[in-house]
């Protein structure tokens, strides 16, 4: 079953913003109409993308629609298909790395050189464990085939 477009706005082009939101929540539209999903989840995105697409409210709240509509969509595909966005499982296990390997290796840094102003040097190191670990989790999901074509 085919997704449906989302509608253009007249004034889309004066505001950078909700052009923006279009663009990302039309980008996601497209992503998802290249994978086959099945019918009950393309209902439930046709039923967003309707949704928004008779939204009659000012254009920040518009804006506010798109962004939930795109976060509900791309939240019930990873749970439902575990379809996820580029470098998804990347930025998730670099905040990861930082506060699981980072600090304790920043906290045994400062307690074995008896100067606590080496706490910090736990952080870049754990970010690159969780980048190293997050960026094989992608490149894994990328040939199953589970990674969509775009990057929120």
């Amino acid at each position: 079953m085919k997704i449906e477009q989302l509608k253009s706005r007249p004034n889309a082009n004066e505001n950078k913003k909700l052009e923006k939101s279009h663009k990302c929540m039309q980008g996601s539209i497209d992503a998802l109409n290249k994978k086959d999903l099945p019918s009950d989840i393309s209902t439930m995105i046709n039923q967003v993308v309707e949704t928004v697409n008779s939204f009659s409210g000012t254009d920040k709240e518009l804006i506010k629609a798109m962004k939930t509509a795109n976060k509900t969509i791309l939240k019930e595909v990873m749970q439902e298909l575990k379809l996820v966005p580029k470098n998804h499982y990347r930025n998730m296990w670099m905040v990861l790395g930082m506060s699981v390997f980072g600090v304790p290796m920043g906290v045994t840094f400062s307690v074995s050189l008896g100067n606590y102003a080496f706490i910090g040097m736990g952080l870049p190191i754990g970010m690159a464990i969780g980048i190293a670990i997050g960026t094989g989790i992608d490149q894994k999901a990328e040939k199953e085939g589970k990674q969509l074509d775009i990057e929120v």
